[in-house]
Parts: structure tokens; C-alpha cells; sequence
């Protein structure tokens, strides 16, 4: 179930995966939300403005959409290139974020 398609597409869907989710950096650090923290990412999409450290109404409802859309777009990526090049994908971008924010996105669980 979790075969892996041949497909010259990976790096198009890595490119769309990494600008979601770098913008997705960009408004967490304006609203100060360490998304990767345990829970935090189901309450932003559950549009809970409290994880904010600075509240931002405007930023806050871009980031929640911009997470709605990596999931979208996460979901068509597995469908399209596979389930193992799409994860490949995201943990190279989450490190490059984390690199490039340090621990201001917070701890994966």
C-alpha cells in the first residue's frame, strides 16, 4: 500500500512542498508559534489563536490556511509520487527549516 511510484515529479512536488512550508515558517516566527510542538500544528488548523506568543489575526489566518494547503498538497504529492519519496521530501525540508530558525519552530513529538 505504501509503494513507491516511479516519477520524474519528486523534485516538483519537494519545490511546491518547501515554498508551503517555508511560508509557513515566515508566519510562525511573526506569530511566534512553535508549530512543531506537541499539538500545536492540530490546534492552529482547529483555528486556535491562543497558541499565538504574538497575536496576529491577519498572519494567524494565512498560516492556518497555509497548513491546510501543505496537507492538500502533501496528500496529492503520496498520491502522485508515493508515500516514501513524499516523507523523504518533508524531513529534508523540516531540516533545513530548523536550520534556518533553530528552535523557534519548536520540538517534533
Amino acid at each position: 500500500m505504501t509503494e513507491e511510484k516511479k516519477s520524474p515529479n519528486v523534485g516538483w512536488w519537494a519545490g511546491q512542498l518547501d515554498e508551503i512550508d517555508e511560508e509557513v515558517a515566515r508566519l510562525c516566527t511573526i506569530c511566534k508559534i512553535r508549530i512543531l510542538d506537541p499539538g500545536v500544528m492540530a490546534r492552529v488548523i482547529k483555528g486556535d489563536e491562543s497558541v499565538c506568543g504574538s497575536p496576529n489575526k491577519v498572519a494567524f489566518k494565512k498560516l492556518r490556511d497555509a497548513v491546510n494547503i501543505h496537507y492538500a498538497v502533501r496528500e496529492k504529492s503520496s498520491a502522485y509520487v508515493g508515500e516514501e519519496p513524499t516523507k523523504r521530501a518533508l524531513e529534508a525540508i523540516v531540516a533545513r527549516l530548523r536550520e534556518k530558525y533553530g528552535d523557534r519552530l519548536g520540538k517534533p513529538e
